[in-house]
């Protein structure tokens, strides 16, 4: 492979990652390089929860959301702090 044409990524809610900065960044970054013009795909991946009391599992709103089911407030993040190259393709 010599040349990178599409890069996948998988991005958490945690991570607050500003998709147009990243872009820009990816841009400036890989200029005169096997990267130069491959597109960025994301994925954004929702803050999903699991109540540690009754084990129901449920997306983040914000960071004061119960559990829906039982009303508590102790739970553990399950997804949205990815960060991760999925996949890329060139030729």
């Amino acid at each position: 492979m010599t040349k990178v044409d599409v890069i996948k990524l998988r991005i958490g809610e945690m991570r607050q990652v500003v998709a147009d900065s990243l872009l820009f960044g990816f841009e400036c970054l890989t200029k005169n390089t096997p990267l130069e013009n491959a597109r960025i795909e994301i994925e954004n991946i929702p803050i999903t929860a699991r109540c540690v009391k009754c084990k129901s599992e449920f997306r983040m709103k914000n960071w004061l959301s119960i559990c829906p089911e039982c009303g508590r407030s102790e739970v553990e993040i399950i997804s949205g702090k990815e960060l991760e190259i999925a996949e890329f393709e060139g030729s």
